[in-house]
């Protein structure tokens, strides 16, 4: 079923009319938390001319509605504090609010792993039965998408209880949990984020048009001047797709069995997703079939199938005989086939596979899709390859463009960032770039540039800290080029910006969830990198060795590292052993290597290469590595090669 979003008319700075009541932006109600030590400015909507006062902490302010309909005013700074209660007085009504606290507040946002609720986190039950703490409070900002800046925003404060902390974005909560127990000060937490969405959404139009054209062209460029028209015309043209999407005429006309004719289906190869090819942001449903001839050996045999990751849904057929469906982009697709149905011969594998938002298509590495026989000898046959494929009822061929906030730049920005410019925050949180790995190179500038625009935005250089992301599919058999370890590298290169740090943690993911539940490390490490970089405790290391120098001994090279006055150690391994490193000579081609500490440096070689010229550490989705320091916090991982992996995107 296609995703429907209700956008509100464009054009409109304000989701209500001028009345002769006074309004209150969305942001201020009961249970919330105002920033410490900085001048608050307080704000809302009237009548023309109005009056209005003001009423906090002995404080009293009065001003008047401007032209446009807006009132403003600005109380001073106050140390942190409370519960106080707000008044806000106009002519014709009084609003009032309660149970506010006075203290530090983090925006918290990102896409699906700051959207990562604390009722799916690990312990849930115990963490959401412990979480008593009345000086934490969440603003949870709905998902909303919008063509043009807003200046209101829905949302609720909620007081940390065991009632209402499972809707917490865990991530926020558990970071905020672990600065409270340090501070003693109230940590209010605003929680804006949207999965599967990429960093130019979340960004603003005047900072996105600074970007090179390149970074920009992969955009689809709706008429958003007309976008009335646009969102008639492209509702008529959903009611035809749905049609055919309802009446998949793959089922109708059996695509799953063996003796259809495929000899007019297109050829992809798999795994491939979506938006790479013809397919674009395509929804809806496309039909693969691939054939394979199996020997008498394997014939009548039970097996399994695996089909990696599929992005989103499936059915599966072999032989014509359903063999099983899946649904969601964070699951392996592991099927049985049972005996008897395997022939000696050509078999046939069919797959129905559904997109329902932009990715779409076979999603893992090469080596995860196999159709391996249960007997003795254990054969598998790989199923990486060309397949053919057929569409059935994709969006692309109606013309049907689903809304989404990746659509078209800072639709997220203008709905749910834009409405806090005003409001004084301490420092932002960032939890991602997944979506983001097909374009490393370009995150590179697109990341920094969200960061330097949301400052400007604000109007300070506040701290700005993310997550380096987390370890993700099976580990590598042979060293190779990495979209996450290239993506990791551009978020490390933006520590390069000042008041940033980041959260390494590819030690703590999931080979086979994109989304692991290990949150309450994840806001612990980041509370670190505050503590050390905002409250003071320079003395608190924060961070892991990270890459300085190298130097080629013979068939070895050593590595030296920053920040390693505590010593280097291996984690989780009682050998001693390091793991997680590559090695090449001049043919570029690496291997893995071996390695050992050596005094506050690390000894790299391998007796394939005689002649090394570059080495590289935790340079894969999923590193294995365990190279850290005394704390246990990770190595940054780097490489030493001035050539590019993969083509500049």
């Amino acid at each position: 079923m296609i995703k429907r979003l209700v956008i509100v008319v464009l054009g409109l700075v304000c989701t209500f009319q001028l009345s002769a009541e006074i309004k209150l932006s969305g942001i201020f109600g009961d249970n919330m938390v105002i920033q410490r030590d900085v001048p608050v400015m307080i704000w809302g909507w009237g009548d023309k001319g109005e009056s209005v006062t003001v009423h906090f902490n002995g404080q009293h302010r009065k001003t008047r509605v401007m032209k446009n309909g807006r009132w403003e005013l600005e109380l001073e700074k106050m140390p942190f504090g409370g519960p106080y209660d707000m008044t806000i007085v106009g002519r014709e009504n009084t609003i009032r609010i309660g149970n506010i606290l006075i203290g530090d507040i983090w925006f918290c946002s990102g896409q699906s792993n700051m959207e990562f609720q604390v009722k799916e986190a690990y312990n849930a039950a115990g963490e959401i039965e412990s979480a008593d703490y009345f000086m934490i409070r969440s603003l949870n900002v709905p998902r909303t998408i919008n063509a043009l800046p807003q200046e209101n925003v829905k949302g609720q404060w909620e007081v940390c209880s065991p009632s209402s902390v499972g809707n917490f974005t865990a991530v926020g909560y558990f970071y905020a949990r672990e600065l409270y127990k340090k501070l003693q000060i109230p940590i209010g937490i605003i929680h804006s984020s949207w999965g599967a969405t990429g960093v130019r959404t979340w960004t603003s139009r005047s900072a996105f048009d600074t970007l090179p054209q390149y970074m920009k062209a992969d955009y689809d460029q709706l008429a958003l001047t007309d976008y009335n028209r646009f969102q008639e015309l492209n509702t008529e043209k959903r009611n035809q797709f749905e049609i055919a999407l309802k009446n998949d005429k793959g089922m109708t006309e059996r695509w799953y069995i063996p003796s259809t004719d495929i000899t007019s289906w297109s050829e992809m190869r798999v795994p491939c997703a979506w938006v790479s090819t013809e397919l674009g942001r395509s929804v809806g449903n496309v039909w693969y079939c691939y054939k394979i001839r199996l020997s008498e050996r394997a014939a009548d045999k039970p097996a399994i199938l695996s089909l990696g990751i599929i992005d989103d849904g499936d059915m599966v057929w072999v032989n014509g005989v359903k063999v099983g469906e899946g649904y969601g982009a964070d699951k392996r697709r592991i099927y049985d086939i049972p005996e008897k149905l395997l022939i000696n011969g050509e078999n046939t594998i069919t797959v129905r596979v559904n997109n329902s938002s932009y990715t779409g298509g076979f999603i893992a590495e090469p080596e995860d899709y196999y159709l391996e026989i249960k007997a003795k000898g254990k054969l598998r046959y790989p199923l990486a390859g060309k397949w053919k494929y057929r569409k059935s009822a994709a969006s692309v061929d109606f013309g049907y463009v689903e809304i989404g906030p990746n659509i078209a730049p800072s639709l997220l920005y203008n709905a749910m960032v834009h409405p806090f410019i005003k409001f004084k925050i301490k420092g932002a949180i960032w939890y991602q770039g997944e979506h983001d790995t097909g374009r490393a190179y370009a995150y590179r500038t697109m990341f920094p540039n969200l960061i330097k625009d949301w400052r400007h935005q604000w109007g300070y250089e506040f701290p700005f800290f993310w997550v380096s992301l987390a370890n993700m599919n099976p580990e590598d058999s042979v060293p190779k080029d990495s979209p996450w370890a290239e993506l990791r590298e551009a978020q490390t290169m933006t520590l390069s910006l000042p008041q940033t740090g980041q959260a390494v943690i590819y030690d703590i993911g999931d080979a086979y969830n994109i989304h692991p539940v290990n949150k309450q490390e994840v806001g612990r490490r980041l509370a670190l990198v505050a503590m050390n970089k905002v409250y003071g405790e320079k003395n608190l290391v924060c961070g892991g060795p990270t890459y300085k120098s190298f130097e080629k001994k013979g068939d070895k090279i050593i590595v030296s590292f920053n920040s390693t006055e505590g010593g280097l150690y291996t984690k989780n391994n009682k050998y001693g052993y390091v793991t997680g490193f590559s090695i090449a000579g001049e043919d570029r081609k690496f291997v893995w290597a071996k390695a050992y500490i050596q005094g506050d440096k690390v000894v790299v070689f391998s007796d394939e290469v005689k002649e090394p010229v570059a080495v590289r550490y935790a340079w894969a989705n999923n590193p294995g590595a365990n190279l850290c320091n005394k704390e246990g916090l990770l190595v940054v991982p780097f490489r030493t090669d001035s050539w590019k992996g993969c083509t500049e995107k």
